[in-house]
C-alpha cells in the first residue's frame, strides 16, 4: 500500500518531465503535439487508478488511522522527514485531484488546451509545455494532500502556484496576464506568512512531524504561540481558500483562465486552504483555533452573503455578467460553508466541511465544463448575450447540454438528494451548537445568515436557469450560431462521472462520511494514530 501512495505522488512528477522530452515515451499520434496530449491522458489515467486501487484497499475499518505510510529521513538537522501518509480525511481529496485532472487531460486531448482545437495549441512546444504544467499541479496537490510533514506540506502547497500562473498566463482569454499576476503575488504574499506561522510551530513543537504535532494536540506549545501561529497559518490558508474578503484574486482568475485551469483551481486548488485548517490548525493548535474560531466564523459568513449578492448581480438582465465570474464568485459562498463549518470545532460542523469540499470539488467542475461548452458553442459567456439570443435558448438548440446545466445549477444550490445538501446542512447543525467555550448566540447569527445564503443562492442559481436555459431577450435579437451540436460523445464520457458522482453523494451520503467522521473524531481530540 505504502509504494501505491509514494507511485500516486511520483508518476506525476516523472510524467511532466517526460512530457518535456522530445518525443513522449512509447506514445503517438497523428502529429507530436497529439502525442503529447495522449501522454497527459496515459500519465492522469494511470494515477487515477492507482488512486482507485489505494481507496480500495484502504481499511475503512480504521479511517483515522494513517495508512500506506512512508517514513524516512530528509533533513536530520531539522528533523525534516519525507512522511506520506493518508487517512479519512485526505483519502477522497486524494481521489477527487486525481479523478479532475485526468477529465481536464481529456478535455484538452479533444478541444487543445485552449479549449479549442487548433486555437490556442498550434504547436508540439505549446502542447509540451501545457502538459507538463498539468502534470505538474496535479503532483504538487497530491502531494499536499499526502505529505505528513510541515515543511513537506510547505513545498508541495507552494509547487502548485506556478504551473497554475502559467496556464492562466499562457492559454487563459482576455485579461490573462493581468489575472495571473494577482493570482500568484496574492498566493504568495499569503504562503510567505503561513510559512513563518509553521515553522513557529515545528521549532516551538521539537518537530515538523503533522503526526507527532497532533498526537501532542498543543500541550507542549504556549496559547500565546498557538494564538501566532494559527494567526499566521490561516492568512496564507484563507487567501488560498478564499475568504472574504482575500478573494479578489479568484474571480478574475476564474475569468480569464481556459477550461481546465477553472476546473482545477475551483474543484482542487481550493481545497488545499481548508485541507490545512483541518489537518494543521485544528489538532496541532487547538486553544488558538478555539480563540480566533469566532473570527472565523464571522468572515466566513460575510462571505456566504456577500459571494451570492454578487452573484445575485451578475444574474440579473442588464448587469453584463459573465457566467464563468458569477461561479467564480458562487465559490466565494460555497466555501464559506466550509470555513464555518471548521470554526464550528465540532465534529457534526467538521465533517460538513469536508463534505462540501467534495461536493463543491464535483459540481464546481461540472459547471466549469459546461459553461466552457457553452462559450465555445456561442463565443461568449456573458449573460446578457446569451439571453438575448433570438432561437438560441439551451433547451431548445441543445437540450442535453441545458439539461445538465440545470443538473448542476440546482446540485450547487443544495437540492436535497445531491451532493451539495449534506454539507450546507451539516455546516448549519455544528453552528447550531458550536463546541464548548464559543459563543451559542453569535454562532446562532452566523447560521442565520448561512441559512440566508442557501436562499440567494437558490434565486441567482435558478436566475441564471432561467435566462440561459430557456432564454429571455426579445424576438429579432443576436443571431444565434448557424452551426450548433449538443453534448459531444468525449463530453458525455467526462461530464457522467462528476454527476454519478453527485447523485451517488447525494443519495449515500454514509460512504464519504463513514470515512471521515472517525478521523476527524481523532483530530479533534489527540490527533492522528
Amino acid at each position: 500500500m505504502r509504494y501505491l501512495l509514494v507511485a500516486i505522488v511520483l508518476l506525476p512528477l516523472l510524467g511532466s518531465a517526460a512530457a518535456l522530452l522530445p518525443a513522449p515515451p512509447g506514445l503517438r499520434g497523428r502529429d507530436p503535439e497529439q502525442a503529447v496530449l495522449r501522454h497527459g491522458v496515459t500519465v492522469t489515467g494511470a494515477v487515477l487508478l492507482l488512486s482507485i486501487a489505494l481507496a480500495a484497499g484502504f481499511d475503512r475499518g480504521d479511517p483515522a488511522r494513517m495508512q500506506a505510510t512512508t517514513d524516512v529521513s530528509w533533513i536530520p538537522a531539522l528533523d525534516t522527514r519525507i512522511h506520506l501518509g493518508v487517512d479519512g480525511v485526505s483519502l477522497p481529496l486524494l481521489v477527487l485531484t486525481s479523478l479532475l485532472t485526468f477529465l481536464c487531460a481529456v478535455h484538452a486531448y479533444y478541444r487543445g488546451p485552449g479549449g479549442t482545437p487548433g486555437a490556442s495549441a498550434a504547436s508540439s512546444s505549446s502542447a509540451k509545455g501545457y502538459v507538463a504544467l498539468l502534470l505538474l499541479l496535479e503532483g504538487g496537490t497530491l502531494a499536499t494532500f499526502a505529505v505528513l510533514d510541515l515543511l513537506l506540506f510547505f513545498l508541495a502547497f507552494e509547487t502548485v502556484l506556478i504551473p497554475m500562473y502559467f496556464l492562466i498566463a499562457r492559454w487563459g482569454g482576455e485579461g490573462r496576464e493581468r489575472a495571473a499576476w494577482k493570482f500568484i503575488l496574492y498566493t504568495l504574499l499569503g504562503s510567505v506568512v503561513m510559512l513563518l506561522g509553521l515553522l513557529l510551530l515545528g521549532l516551538r513543537g521539537g518537530t515538523f512531524d503533522m503526526v507527532a504535532l497532533a498526537a501532542d494536540n498543543g500541550s507542549s506549545i504556549g496559547h500565546t504561540t498557538q494564538l501566532i501561529a494559527v494567526l499566521a497559518i490561516g492568512i496564507g490558508l484563507a487567501v488560498k481558500t478564499p475568504m472574504w474578503p482575500l478573494h479578489s484574486w479568484l474571480p478574475d482568475a476564474h475569468t480569464a483562465a481556459p477550461t481546465t485551469g477553472s476546473v482545477l483551481l475551483a474543484g482542487v486548488l481550493l481545497k488545499m486552504g481548508t485541507y490545512g485548517f483541518v489537518r494543521i490548525a485544528l489538532p496541532i493548535a487547538p486553544d488558538g483555533m478555539l480563540t480566533l474560531a469566532p473570527y472565523l466564523a464571522a468572515f466566513a459568513a460575510a462571505g456566504i452573503v456577500y459571494g451570492s449578492l454578487a452573484c445575485l448581480a451578475l444574474a440579473r438582465s442588464g448587469a453584463g455578467g459573465d457566467l464563468k465570474r458569477l461561479i467564480a464568485y458562487s465559490s466565494v459562498g460555497h466555501m464559506g460553508f466550509v470555513l464555518l463549518g471548521i470554526a464550528t470545532l465540532t465534529p457534526t460542523g467538521v465533517n460538513g466541511a469536508l463534505f462540501a469540499n467534495v461536493a463543491h470539488g464535483l459540481i464546481t467542475g461540472l459547471l466549469f465544463f459546461l459553461v466552457g461548452a457553452v462559450k465555445e458553442r456561442y463565443g461568449t459567456a456573458d449573460l446578457d448575450r446569451l439571453a438575448g439570443v433570438s432561437g438560441g435558448a439551451l433547451y431548445g438548440r441543445a437540450p442535453r447540454l441545458g439539461g445538465l446545466l440545470a443538473f448542476a445549477a440546482v446540485a450547487s444550490l443544495g437540492l436535497p438528494g445531491l451532493a451539495g445538501f449534506w454539507g450546507e446542512m451539516l455546516t448549519l447543525f455544528g453552528a447550531f451548537r458550536p463546541a464548548e467555550g464559543l459563543s451559542r448566540p453569535a454562532f446562532l447569527v452566523f447560521m442565520s445568515a448561512g441559512a440566508l445564503g442557501t436562499l440567494l443562492t437558490a434565486a441567482y442559481l435558478l436566475v441564471v436557469v432561467r435566462r440561459v436555459c430557456m432564454g429571455d431577450g426579445p424576438d429579432g435579437g443576436e443571431a444565434a450560431p448557424a452551426v450548433f451540436t449538443d453534448v459531444r460523445g468525449h463530453e458525455f464520457a467526462a461530464w457522467t462521472p462528476l454527476v454519478v458522482l453527485t447523485v451517488l453523494a447525494g443519495l449515500w451520503p454514509a460512504v464519504l462520511l463513514g470515512l471521515t467522521d472517525p478521523a476527524v473524531q481523532t483530530l479533534l481530540t489527540g490527533g492522528s494514530r
